[in-house]
């Protein structure tokens, strides 16, 4: 067959070649199959039409259905065309507990110098409106933004009231810790519709012992309950940050989720920011988190095979990439990367940053991702110098490392993550643990897909409805 080759990357998973286009298109052959397809030696009549019907082959001058493949490719980086939808408003960083792996150098709750001013929050607000993006999420984080309701309130309503003109999608997200939750509070989030995104870090003898608060676990389920009372069950949410001392229970922490009635678990690595920083040893670290999450990723098929409903929320982001022709929002596995292009973050001394994880650097006393102040122009933040340095380095097609690796298309760049582990936003694959850890869960993912396709596929399939 006289062919031409389209663009794709392959690897080696399972024994076989994983051959994967830029829209995401994964074809699963023998090994030595890349070599026979290269060399145009394949005499497989039936994987040659498969190889052309999914845009890794054509034959001609111009391959048929390009103008299909193109569409298919705008819509994976439709991102790009919305721009930043997610901004993040951190209204202080007091905090009413002491988390052993606290990432956002939280303060002590009578710290009230740490709050964000409402002039700060004015101009945050202006400035989310520059964005074109038709959907907007604001997201309020902390320290522990519940302490501030009366500020919460006035940011809402704002925006409210801005978009009576703007007229655009707005949702509004609270991330919690859920330990003291007031009627305020709830009342505010009620009126608003604001969602409760929360932090859970399994059983009471976990919870307890990472939070540094006496009966923190007790304290926060009743304020899940509590949220849920309230504003609906449906409308709470929890995320996992898995501390070293949780790498040890996977199933303990899965099986505690269910118990409280949770539908999705997102299983979380410590990011090297904040204390959590200090850790001295993040090699023994990842590949043991590489094993938890495995661990718990197991646990999680089987109960869904004995019919009870639950998500692993990382794999969902990335097996939508695998299997739909959708994007996702999910900032980390982004290229071009999420800074900036998907978020925004708005800092409570009237900074704006390029990620969550920039400011937590700047609370380091590390400011080379600080975009600029509130109160400058809209386009000299997000196009000025500091961005135009990032977009250097912000594409995983274009990075050595990257651009050749077999299942680019479901990762994504991260130059602050590079930045703080390597000291260079460039960054060094073959060193970084964060390359280590995505890398090993997709493949694990797509070697599920190979070797137990018909007991995983009717799952995943029913998490991507």
């Amino acid at each position: 067959m006289n062919y031409k080759l389209l663009p794709f990357t392959f690897s080696r998973v399972s024994e076989k070649e994983v051959l994967v286009n830029e829209v995401g298109d994964m074809l699963i052959f023998p090994r030595g199959t890349v070599e026979k397809i290269v060399n145009r030696t394949l005499d497989d009549k039936e994987a040659l039409k498969s190889l052309a019907a999914n845009f890794f082959i054509y034959e001609g001058e111009i391959p048929s259905l390009l103008d299909i493949f193109s569409i298919r490719l705008a819509e994976k980086k439709r991102f790009l065309f919305d721009f930043t939808a997610l901004h993040i408003f951190v209204l202080t960083l007091r905090c009413n507990q002491n988390c052993v792996y606290c990432q956002a150098s939280s303060r002590k709750e009578h710290e009230v110098s740490f709050n964000m001013p409402r002039e700060v929050m004015k101009r945050s607000v202006e400035l989310m409106f520059c964005s074109p993006s038709p959907h907007l999420t604001m997201e309020f984080q902390g320290g522990e933004p519940s302490l501030e309701p009366a500020l919460l309130e006035y940011g809402v309503s704002l925006a409210e009231e801005y978009n009576k003109e703007q007229k655009r999608d707005i949702d509004y997200v609270l991330c919690t810790n859920s330990f003291a939750l007031s009627d305020e509070l709830l009342d505010i989030c009620k009126r608003y519709g604001v969602l409760i995104s929360t932090s859970l870090d399994g059983p009471a003898f976990i919870h307890n012992r990472n939070r540094g608060v006496e009966n923190s676990y007790e304290k926060v389920v009743a304020g899940i309950e509590k949220a849920r009372a309230v504003l609906g069950s449906d409308r709470v949410s929890a995320l996992l940050t898995t501390s070293e001392f949780a790498l040890n229970y996977p199933v303990e922490i899965v099986d505690e989720y269910v118990k409280l009635g949770f539908h999705d678990i997102f299983i979380r690595a410590l990011n090297p920011y904040g204390l959590a920083s200090s850790n001295p040893d993040w090699y023994s670290y990842s590949e043991r988190f590489i094993n938890f999450y495995i661990a718990a990723f197991e646990h999680i098929l089987e109960l869904n095979k004995q019919g009870v409903f639950i998500i692993e929320d990382f794999a969902a982001i990335i097996l939508r990439k695998m299997l739909t022709p959708y994007t996702t929002g999910f900032v980390d596995l982004q290229s071009p990367a999420g800074i900036i292009n998907s978020v925004l973050v708005y800092n409570y001394d009237g900074y704006v940053y390029a990620s969550d994880e920039s400011r937590m650097l700047a609370e380091q006393g590390d400011f080379s991702f600080r975009l600029g102040s509130v109160n400058d122009c809209y386009t000299d933040i997000v196009h000025g110098e500091k961005a135009q340095q990032c977009a250097k380095v912000w594409a995983n097609e274009s990075l050595a490392g990257c651009s050749d690796c077999g299942i680019r298309i479901y990762c994504g760049a991260d130059p602050v993550r590079n930045y703080s582990t390597q000291g260079d936003s460039y960054g060094y694959r073959p060193k970084s643990l964060l390359c280590k850890k995505n890398k090993a869960i997709i493949e694990y993912l797509i070697s599920l897909i190979i070797n137990r396709y018909d007991e995983v596929m009717p799952i995943f399939r029913n998490w991507l409805l």
